[in-house]
């Protein structure tokens, strides 16, 4: 059976219990559909072999290898990952566009008795509708922005949103990023197109008629990049401010970038990218406090010195004005609790609800 999706919201009631990618694993790692595993028709080296062989040596033989590849792989998969598949499992099998490779592995599973899917267009037809929605229409949304520089928790307090019931979109968890010059996070960040499908999936679930929380970033996230659509949603959006004092800041800093903290000349290392920016004489003195453990204070430095110059000039570039503040005097769980029937007044507010 060959299975069109026609929006994204299709992906919540596809007919399958398992989705399969059967493309070479450089491609999967790109980008995939969400939730699909990568079963490979051919693997990267196959499929290089098989693709110079159709375009300059001969179409015939280069199918016949395919072929060949295709079965031992498909072979494979059955007797590991496909092992304990019982008779009523239903997979859905894609490729670059829904052609051989696909094909290939559907009609293998078939024989065996398993109702097996195809998707019409493979994955071409599913980067299309992402870039539909992220490139070339307005989004159906109603963003409210989360501001407020760094240590003020927001992060954690879209997480609280979220558990209460309003809608939120954290860009920082899709693209793997804090979002700042040491936010690097352990695994790296997601391909643009990987970062660009998780955060359509999102967009694909929301109601359009009730408020969306973001928080306030730059066009980056990272290294990567808000699509056009949100970013321009964003910018017209209305925007809550969160502030607390600095202490608290940098309390919250050094507990949050822990990770960072236990990993001396990782830290050393990104602190050093700063020098274009802050002078030899800044980054020096944050290295001692480095070397020192001194996290807090460094943490304190860097909102003084680094942070908080950047957020104010990025504020008067892009004219930043808050519709209402919410002042946190701590940031501890229980403080962040406490705060939140006022944080959520603010949103309602400045939503217009």
């Amino acid at each position: 059976m060959r299975l069109t999706l026609s929006t994204l919201a299709d992906l919540a009631d596809l007919p399958a219990d398992t989705l399969i990618d059967a493309r070479a694993p450089a491609e999967f790692a790109e980008d995939h559909l969400p939730g699909a595993i990568n079963l490979p028709s051919l693997d990267d080296a196959e499929r290089a072999e098989v693709g110079t062989i159709y375009t300059r040596q001969d179409r015939f033989l280069a199918r016949k290898i395919g072929a060949a590849y295709v079965a031992r792989n498909v072979a494979r998969h059955l007797e590991g990952p496909l092992r304990d598949k019982g008779g009523g499992w239903r997979p859905l099998v894609y490729c670059w566009r829904g052609g051989q490779r696909s094909g290939a592995f559907a009609a293998i599973l078939q024989q065996i008795g398993w109702r097996v899917s195809v998707l019409e267009g493979g994955y071409r037809a599913y980067r299309r509708l992402v870039v539909a929605q992220l490139y070339d229409r307005p989004l159906a949304l109603r963003p409210v922005l989360l501001d407020g520089n760094t240590g003020t928790a927001k992060t954690r307090l879209l997480a609280l949103l979220a558990e209460r019931g309003w809608q939120v979109i954290d860009l920082e968890e899709m693209a793997n990023h804090r979002g700042s010059a040491l936010g690097a996070r352990a695994g790296g960040q997601p391909t643009q197109k990987l970062f660009e499908g998780r955060l359509a999936g999102i967009l694909a679930r929301l109601d359009p008629a009730r408020p969306v929380v973001i928080e306030a970033e730059s066009n980056k996230v990272g290294q990567r990049i808000v699509p056009p659509s949100l970013w321009q949603a964003m910018r017209a959006a209305p925007v809550v401010e969160v502030t607390a004092p600095l202490a608290a800041r940098a309390r919250y800093l050094a507990q949050a970038y822990a990770d960072i903290a236990e990993a001396p000349e990782d830290l050393r290392q990104r602190l050093e990218r700063l020098r274009p920016l802050r002078g030899h004489a800044a980054v020096d003195a944050w290295q001692a406090l480095a070397r020192d453990g001194s996290v807090t204070e460094l943490a304190a430095q860097l909102i003084q010195h680094h942070y908080d110059p950047g957020y104010a000039k990025v504020r008067r570039r892009h004219h930043v004005q808050p519709r209402a503040g919410v002042y946190l005097e701590d940031l501890t769980g229980a403080a962040l609790h406490r705060a939140l029937p006022r944080l959520e007044a603010a949103l309602r507010a400045a939503a217009g609800c």
